[in-house]
């Protein structure tokens, strides 16, 4: 497993455990979401961060 996959599954377990803890995700369905959680931002840190560039420079021009 590359470098940037290892990093996005840290960070993808990080989001998880925290959605859980918040009540988003529960336990029972952590499976339906953790793939699509990783797919995502394995997606953003693969462009170099390029689609979350884009958002903040949207959502700075919506002031």
């Amino acid at each position: 497993m590359e470098k940037l996959e290892k990093q996005a599954l840290q960070v993808a377990k990080e989001v998880t455990i925290k959605f859980i803890e918040v009540g988003r995700i529960s336990p029972n369905n952590f499976g339906e979401h953790f793939s699509e959680i990783y797919g995502q931002i394995l997606k953003t840190v693969a462009s170099g961060g390029e689609s979350a560039a884009r958002a903040g420079t949207a959502e700075a021009g919506d002031d």
